[in-house]
């Protein structure tokens, strides 16, 4: 069944259930690593034009705002697998949905931070949503025991 414009009911399943939360922040993650490429192309441009031939050869002289959103983009290539998956775990084995949303929303919340942090230079902040985004990850892993 497609959403009826204006009536704020979400897609369903072919079963008829609403698709869950937490099925679209994987997207959402997914869309957030991808979405930090464009800082990147920033800072690229800015080093006088973008080298279309050997982009990750410019990307290797970055300094400063630049290296730093290159960075961030990297570590959301290395955190996307686990959260997919440990969604995925959660939502298979039966994990509560309230709590495998809660869980996703604030993975997903954390990445957001997480970039913003790194691009900013607010390194101890970063690490610390590093860490929220981490734990949340895990808690999707042990949200099937809860």
């Amino acid at each position: 069944m497609s959403p009826v414009a204006g009536s704020g009911r979400r897609r369903r399943s072919e079963g008829g259930e609403p698709v869950a939360i937490h099925l679209w922040c994987i997207v959402a993650a997914w869309i957030i690593v991808y979405v930090t490429k464009l800082p990147i192309a920033a800072a690229q441009q800015r080093t006088g034009s973008y080298d279309n031939h050997h982009p990750r050869a410019q990307q290797a002289t970055l300094t400063g705002w630049g290296a730093r959103a290159l960075a961030a983009h990297q570590n959301g290539f290395e955190t996307f697998a686990p959260f997919a998956a440990a969604v995925l775990v959660a939502h298979i084995a039966g994990g509560r949905p309230a709590l495998v949303d809660g869980l996703a929303l604030t993975f997903v919340a954390s990445r957001l931070a997480y970039v913003a942090c790194y691009i900013g230079d607010l390194a101890s902040l970063r690490s610390l949503v590093w860490t929220i985004g981490w734990l949340a990850t895990w808690g999707l892993f042990l949200a099937p025991l809860a």
